[in-house]
């Protein structure tokens, strides 16, 4: 009698997974390291010829959907420095989790280049032929992380998309879909004249026509990106320096590092990671900047402070991290969203948007990295209020 339950309730519940499985998405994962078993930050993660796919976090980790439709497909890996490494994506979803890259030399080790202002400048020539150089459609994680006297106050993240159509032009739309934000412990509410949207293209030498004349060039190494040998030259001015990171045999730029003096605050760096589409053109996937400054407390505030018995200073330490992950790419203006609205400019904090529980429960987010698990701490620790309620309760 019991074998006889037993064996249509397994049936059941294997037709039940067997479904949820070929209809629904599926989860693909895990974490990428080098032979020595440190972790690969800012790998392209995903299967090119369908323009799915992430760039990995800073601690080498990624995770998005596919559906059953791309189980047979080749999921490729590659990240300057490596072998690209592919593997299908059945076998993945079966097998190690634990991506290890080889280390690739250049061929270029020791050989003699041109000078480097005659390649930089080429690259920046072809920008529109190696870039995306039609209207598409990006789909944007965009974060930012408020930090005040190295304590994280404020988290914000929104999900928008936006239409471009790759350097040196700037956006062309831009459409907020969803929001959540943190509990607001900030002493001092900064905002911004714009959405930091803009600002990722306004401070990228790719996009603002960097004045790269005027700077000072050299090689200073020579690595592989997806089987091209990459040059990476550095240019300093009095007020920055930039690094790009050129390929040798088509003179795509394939990341950009900037550090520079901000008209106010301390410093500021920001880097800029591409990836190649279904035809080997460029768009961006990846990008991470921080301002270090500070901010002056009004004497209404400092009173405030004495009176609960803490100290008052002139100036606050403040650090603002933002970080964008691409998660889609269209190209095909039929797939476009709908972008019928006209979004003020202003500070990313002060859009109200209702939080949908739904959406962020079923979004494909990236993988919490260590410093998003230190800031989320430091949220929680304030009034003892996990991160999850101050999403329900403050947006």
């Amino acid at each position: 009698m019991k074998i006889k339950y037993i064996i249509p309730f397994f049936l059941i519940l294997f037709f039940i997974s067997n479904n949820l499985y070929s209809q629904g998405r599926i989860v693909i994962e895990g974490s990428i390291v080098d032979e020595y078993d440190m972790e690969v930050p800012y790998a392209g993660v995903g299967i090119i010829k369908k323009n799915i796919g992430v760039t990995s976090t800073e601690d080498g980790t990624f995770s998005f959907f596919v559906t059953n439709n791309e189980l047979d497909d080749i999921l490729e890996i590659s990240s300057i420095g490596f072998e690209t490494f592919k593997v299908k994506i059945k076998d993945f979803i079966y097998g190690n989790k634990k991506i290890i890259l080889k280390e690739k030399v250049s061929a270029l080790e020791g050989v003699v280049v041109s000078a480097p202002i005659n390649i930089i400048k080429l690259a920046f020539k072809q920008i529109k032929e190696n870039f995306i150089n039609s209207t598409h459609q990006l789909d944007i994680l965009y974060r930012r992380w408020d930090v005040e006297e190295n304590i994280c106050r404020y988290f914000i993240e929104h999900y928008l998309t936006v239409l471009e159509k790759g350097p040196p032009s700037m956006l062309r739309r831009y459409s907020l879909k969803e929001s959540r934000n943190s509990a607001d412990y900030r002493y001092i509410k900064n905002n911004a004249k714009t959405h930091p949207i803009e600002n990722t293209v306004w401070m990228n030498p790719v996009r603002n026509g960097a004045s790269i004349r005027s700077m000072k060039w050299k090689k200073i190494d020579v690595t592989n990106y997806d089987d091209e040998d990459v040059i990476v030259y550095e240019g300093i001015s009095d007020t920055e320096t930039i690094k790009l990171f050129i390929g040798f045999d088509t003179n795509k730029i394939y990341r950009v590092e900037r550090t520079w003096k901000p008209p106010v605050g301390k410093s500021q760096n920001g880097i800029w990671i591409y990836r190649k589409n279904a035809n080997g053109k460029l768009y961006l996937s990846y990008h991470q900047r921080e301002w270090i400054g500070a901010r002056k407390l009004s004497q209404k505030l400092k009173n405030l402070l004495l009176r609960n018995g803490k100290k008052a200073t002139n100036f606050v330490p403040v650090e603002f991290r933002h970080e964008l992950f691409v998660i889609g790419l269209k190209e095909n203006k039929k797939d476009f969203d709908d972008f019928d609205e006209t979004l003020e400019r202003m500070d990313m904090s002060l859009y109200k948007i209702p939080y949908n529980d739904d959406f962020w429960k079923s979004f494909s987010l990236p993988p919490e990295t260590n410093y998003f698990k230190k800031n989320k701490n430091e949220l929680e620790s304030i009034f003892n209020v996990s991160l999850e309620n101050q999403f329900k309760y403050s947006n």
